[in-house]
């Protein structure tokens, strides 16, 4: 006589297993990049790295060792917002022009790297689905499509905060290899002009002091009067719309 029972049923995921899909789940890993840049934001509150303009470096510290310490630094203060135009004035400082630029533009792609990374593992599957709207649409399409060239623009013009752009790179479908090329290529101009500002501010009236701060000013001007045309056009297609 065949047996006509019906086979049993699969047992319920375990407890561990619930835990675990939870836990890896992306609202879960987005509310855990949330926590982590709180805390790395906190971290520099309280040790303020700005102090480095003034207290300068630890004197213990020197030569090639306390360059590469210093880009670590940087990469890991900018991954917490901290302003690069202020790490860029202490890389002069500290180490001159040439060695201060080679540490400043390190930690800018380190730092870059590491925001990107995070935000790639612990928001990416949670925010692509919150993209709305033809703003964010055409950002995400120009990072994803050509994303070299639109990091480099975003990189020589200094108009979109540099935590920003890392970020919203990292929601995009943009490569890693564009992203970090187009991130040190394009920062080296305005960091050079930081770097040569903070390495020559004993003396204010020098010719390369004022040729870095006159830089400043019109890479600041350019982007401004950038942002200002793009605001205009989409203003414009908004109105016709």
């Amino acid at each position: 006589m065949l047996d006509t029972a019906a086979p049993p049923a699969p047992a319920p995921a375990g407890f561990a297993v619930r835990c675990t899909r939870t836990l890896l789940s992306p609202w879960s890993r987005l509310s855990l990049l949330v926590v982590m840049l709180a805390a790395a934001v906190t971290t520099v509150l309280v040790f303020e790295p700005q102090r480095l303009l003034s207290a300068g470096w630890p004197p213990q510290l020197s030569g090639a060792a306390a360059v590469v310490l210093f880009g670590v630094a940087y990469g890991l203060c900018t991954a917490a917002f901290v302003p690069r135009p202020i790490l860029n004035l202490a890389a002069g400082a500290l180490f001159g022009s040439q060695a201060g630029l080679a540490a400043a533009v390190a930690g800018t792609v380190l730092g870059a790297g590491i925001a990107f990374g995070l935000g790639r593992l612990l928001g990416q599957d949670a925010l692509r689905p919150l993209l709305r709207g033809r703003a964010l649409l055409a950002a995400d399409g120009q990072l994803s499509r050509h994303g070299f060239r639109t990091m480099l623009a975003i990189r020589l013009f200094p108009g979109v905060p540099f935590a920003a752009a890392n970020y919203c790179a990292a929601v995009s479908r943009m490569g890693w290899l564009p992203f970090l090329l187009a991130t040190g290529i394009g920062s080296i101009p305005n960091t050079a002009a930081y770097v040569i500002a903070g390495s020559s501010a004993s003396s204010p009236t020098s010719p390369a002091f004022l040729i870095a701060m006159g830089f400043i000013a019109l890479s600041g001007l350019a982007a401004a009067v950038v942002a200002w045309r793009k605001r205009h056009r989409l203003g414009g297609e908004r109105s016709r719309a």
